[in-house]
């Protein structure tokens, strides 16, 4: 995930205060892990990862199983729980996990598609005090609904949008873009200063679950690049009017190197600063800082490489899994830098991206390590 609020702060207040270095690439001590409760959907999105139904998928855990898993990754240090699904809010037992997971002291978050947050349960939602509750916007109205693939959809997620807010949640918006719905990004933009929503999350489309079959409606490169430009223009000029508003990318780490890119343009001056914190960041994190659990209780590089299983957390702890490099794909993720092919081999912003999203050259190649696709990046750009 690139933190483009971050980075615009940056800009406007370098740190550490020179003549501090900023320091080397950090680890954190546990990975981020991103947990699908459950599987079952009262949706079918059109780029679903998981491909989930409304119907029971058996075997998944059970509550004692969840809090088993829980006390382990406690111990493994892992400091951040995102509960998500399927819908997560359709699990029973979900108020008392999330309920269990900040008694332990998790930052704990709450995916969510919206529509089943309503006034009969937000009180229980407001309860279990989630730091963060992000529900999926996939454009205005009818472009919602079609890609939900439900009437009214729009209209309920955002009345579950509304109530978090009102119960003093803090309340974000996801959207993953493709040339279906890139025309609503100016107005979800507004949407999100109209309503007072804290957080905004640009997902690019990545090559997994309903997404792998979709991938044709993948927004093009140039699509693309627009759009980072009016997310960096508008991230500024709400920094600029005193909004405090969080802006985040996800599943493209080139957005890093683009944003130098626009630094050098826009901010001249401080080019230098906005590396080095990029190479700090260090760009993908899939099998280091991020990890992925499913309904099943197998492990995932992340969540987009629900095909290729690590172990399972019922047959072995994560503690134990997540270190074990004897698999290909985590000895390759683990290494720094990794081993790339093709244009992110020759890339002279790899310490920055670290060779992007990995699965979307496994989709279409057959190779791991070979360059991501998804890169919007020109040759000139890679190369300077």
């Amino acid at each position: 995930m690139f933190r483009i609020s971050q980075y615009i702060q940056e800009i406007v207040a370098p740190t550490p205060v020179a003549p501090t270095p900023v320091g080397p690439r950090r680890n954190a001590p546990g990975p981020v892990v991103i947990w699908n409760l459950i599987r079952r959907c009262n949706l079918t999105c059109k780029h679903c990862y998981s491909i989930s139904a409304d119907s029971h998928f058996p075997g998944e855990l059970t509550t004692e199983q969840v809090a088993t898993v829980m006390d382990d990754l406690k111990a493994f240090r892992v400091p951040v729980l995102i509960l998500s699904g399927g819908e997560p809010l359709l699990r029973p037992d979900i108020f008392d996990i999330a309920r269990r997971a900040k008694a332990m002291g998790f930052y704990v978050a709450l995916s969510s598609n919206g529509t089943l947050i309503d006034a009969d349960n937000i009180g229980r939602i407001a309860a279990c005090d989630f730091d963060y509750v992000g529900v999926s916007l996939d454009g205005l109205g009818a472009t919602h609904d079609q890609f939900r693939r439900l009437d009214g959809a729009f209209a309920a997620a955002l009345r579950g949008i509304r109530l978090c807010r009102e119960h003093g949640l803090k309340i974000g918006v996801r959207f993953t873009m493709t040339q279906d719905n890139a025309h609503d990004l100016p107005g979800l933009l507004r949407l999100v200063e109209d309503e007072g929503i804290d957080r905004f999350y640009f997902s690019h489309l990545n090559y997994a679950g309903r997404g792998n079959k979709n991938r044709k409606d993948d927004a093009r490169h140039q699509l693309t690049r627009q759009a980072m430009d009016l997310l960096f223009e508008t991230c500024w000029d709400y920094k600029q009017r005193g909004l405090n508003k969080e802006f985040t990318s996800g599943n493209n780490d080139a957005d890093g190197v683009y944003f130098l890119h626009w630094v050098r343009r826009r901010f001249p001056d401080k080019a230098a600063h906005i590396e080095a914190k990029l190479r700090q960041w260090g760009g993908n994190a899939s099998g280091v800082n991020v990890a992925n659990i499913d309904n099943l209780g197998n492990v995932h590089p992340d969540t987009m490489w629900w095909h290729h299983t690590l172990g399972n957390v019922k047959e072995r702890p994560f503690s134990h899994i997540w270190p074990d490099t004897s698999d290909a794909l985590m000895a390759g993720l683990k290494a720094h830098p990794r081993a790339l092919k093709g244009r992110c081999g020759r890339c002279v912003h790899l310490p920055i991206c670290n060779g992007n999203t990995r699965v979307r050259a496994q989709q279409l190649t057959g190779d791991a390590w070979a360059e991501d696709p998804g890169c919007y990046l020109s040759d000139e750009e890679i190369a300077s």
